[in-house]
């Protein structure tokens, strides 16, 4: 921890938080005790006592505390946490400012001890003959002791206040449980939402526009080849045109089969990464090790891995074969992409390991990448099973 020094804006914020803390602290908890005897009132009183000492820690010591979350039926667990701390604040803001007060107070006399006896505090304050150096010497150490103690202690007691506030203010352990659960919940409910439309976008464009773009190449085809007697125009604008209708339907059915693949629902990801490895532009040596299928959501995030990573290795490696690993230990599945490239490869090089990357952060996978100038790159990706 940096210690703060006396004359730093850290050590007077700090200072004024405990001073300013203990007048907050004794009118809230007074009026917290004078509505206890209407619990209506108190109910009504407490969340704005609490917003008060809540902007009092935002604007001394820059905290944000948040509010308790949770279901309805923890409010008034919340509503008797936070009486508790208005209740208790008053005695632990008494014992910060009795003791920050008197280490500054006891600084600034301290240091008193050097100036001339006629400018210096009464006789009756010291106690003592400020005109013996011994003395003189003693106070004024002492006073920079505590000089350079105060901003200390006054972090201590702020940092005490704080917890305290964050314990009896804040949300709790149950809450907070609660609420990451909720929310874990929740994004798997858009990630299977996300992945079931992507399903359904595939179904509709295999069953629609890849139809009718096939219908339209076999009739282009079969006007190229009856209708020779067409002037030389009008021929090569149908060759043209039955050659594009060929190119559109490649690359729908390229994308079709990047968004989620038939097989990959029919066969499982064994079926599906074999078709990925017979498609890659370089020798692919595919191992796979699944005795019983994981989730349709997970079988998606590794066919995406495993295709976006032999794409990548494709374009910019210069890699002359790769190999990629599948197997599942227990409720884990262990992805592993390794090529002989050149190396180089960084999270933050572009989009598409940033894509790898963002769709195993949303199963909470973990992803390891080894590429060092020169060669060999490794991706090895863990994600749960379910």
């Amino acid at each position: 921890m940096k210690v703060p020094r006396p004359w730093s804006a850290r050590a007077w914020l700090d200072t004024s938080h405990v001073m300013i803390g203990l007048p907050v602290a004794m009118v809230l908890g007074g009026l917290t005790l004078l509505l206890a005897v209407a619990p209506p009132v108190l109910r009504r009183g407490v969340p704005v006592f609490t917003r008060v000492q809540r902007s009092r820690f935002a604007a001394f010591l820059d905290v944000r505390i948040p509010p308790p979350v949770g279901p309805a039926g923890w409010r008034r667990a919340t509503t008797w946490r936070q009486i508790a701390y208005h209740l208790l604040s008053p005695f632990v803001g008494a014992a910060a400012a009795f003791l920050v007060a008197l280490a500054w107070g006891g600084a600034v006399v301290g240091l008193l001890a050097f100036l001339p006896p006629r400018i210096q505090a009464p006789p009756l304050v010291f106690l003592v003959d400020l005109r013996d150096p011994v003395i003189v010497g003693v106070s004024m150490g002492t006073g920079l002791a505590l000089l350079l103690l105060a901003p200390l202690l006054a972090r201590g007691m702020a940092a005490l206040d704080l917890s305290v506030a964050r314990t009896l203010l804040g949300p709790s352990r149950n809450e907070l449980g609660q609420r990451i659960e909720t929310l874990t919940e929740s994004r798997a409910g858009v990630i299977d939402a996300a992945d079931a439309e992507r399903r359904r976008i595939e179904r509709d464009l295999h069953d629609g526009a890849q139809q009718r773009l096939v219908s339209l190449a076999m009739n282009l085809g079969l006007a190229r080849a009856t209708l020779t007697d067409l002037p030389e125009p009008a021929r090569e604008a149908i060759e043209r045109a039955h050659e594009e209708a060929k190119q559109a339907l490649k690359e729908l059915r390229d994308f079709v089969r990047g968004l989620h693949p038939a097989v990959l629902n029919d066969q499982g990801l064994d079926a599906a990464l074999s078709g990925v490895a017979a498609r890659a532009p370089l020798p692919v040596r595919l191992r796979v090790d699944i005795d019983r299928r994981v989730s349709p959501t997970i079988e998606a995030v590794a066919f995406f891995i495993v295709s976006e990573a032999l794409t990548n290795i494709a374009k910019h490696s210069a890699a002359t074969k790769a190999e990629v690993t599948a197997r599942r230990e227990r409720d884990r599945l262990h992805v592993l992409v390794h090529d002989n490239g050149c190396g180089g490869a960084r999270l933050d090089g572009g989009t598409g390991l940033r894509g790898l990357a963002q769709r195993i952060d949303s199963v909470d996978g973990t992803l390891r990448l080894s590429s060092p100038l020169g060669g060999p790159t490794t991706i090895e990706v863990d994600l749960p099973c379910e």
